[in-house]
């Protein structure tokens, strides 16, 4: 092709600096006033690796329920601290209004106010969306699958790839959006 892996290297990092920290997601404004409609979202986290197995990092995601789209997302640990860090990604809208579906995972309920928060079981079917994205970025990001050859060796790759993907999924689903 002519291009070399510096030249490589330097064009994959400008394009992951070019994404937005909005991550292309509609806000919630948008839906018409004469439509009463509750936010809801839905949060849940999987784990990665960067460099080694031992490394892990967890990716936590709040999308929202109505349009599909992720909100928020953070690359941590899987403590509190992360998810006080995902809670201060969300638009404040979400944290002013929104009901927030998870799972039983006790670091939620020290952060999400308790009016908010629904600690629900997988039988009730309300974090679904997020969970099948769980699994929609595990086979897109080829870095992010348990048994893997392509994995990241530096965490700003590793979060880049996946805030890239992140990007581009929320552009196609703002086209797919009804009117």
């Amino acid at each position: 092709m002519g291009v070399g892996l510096q030249w490589l290297l330097e064009f994959m990092s400008a394009r992951v600096q070019a994404t937005p920290d909005h991550l292309y997601a509609t806000p919630a404004s948008v839906v018409p006033t004469v439509i009463l409609q509750r936010l809801e979202a839905e949060l849940d986290e999987l784990w990665s690796f960067v460099g080694t197995r031992a490394n892990r990092h967890w990716v936590w995601i709040a999308m929202d329920a109505r349009t599909g789209q992720v909100i928020a997302f953070h690359v941590g640990d899987r403590s509190q601290v992360s998810t006080e860090q995902l809670w201060a990604n969300l638009p404040a809208e979400y944290r002013e209004r929104a009901i927030f579906y998870t799972d039983h995972y006790a670091v939620y309920q020290g952060v999400i106010p308790p009016a908010q928060h629904r600690a629900i079981s997988r039988l009730a079917r309300m974090t679904n969306h997020v969970e099948r994205f769980n699994c929609t970025l595990r086979q897109r990001v080829s870095r992010l699958v348990r048994s893997t050859l392509s994995f990241s060796k530096k965490l700003a790759n590793h979060i880049g790839a996946i805030k890239y993907f992140i990007c581009h999924y929320n552009l196609t689903k703002c086209e797919a959006l009804p009117e």
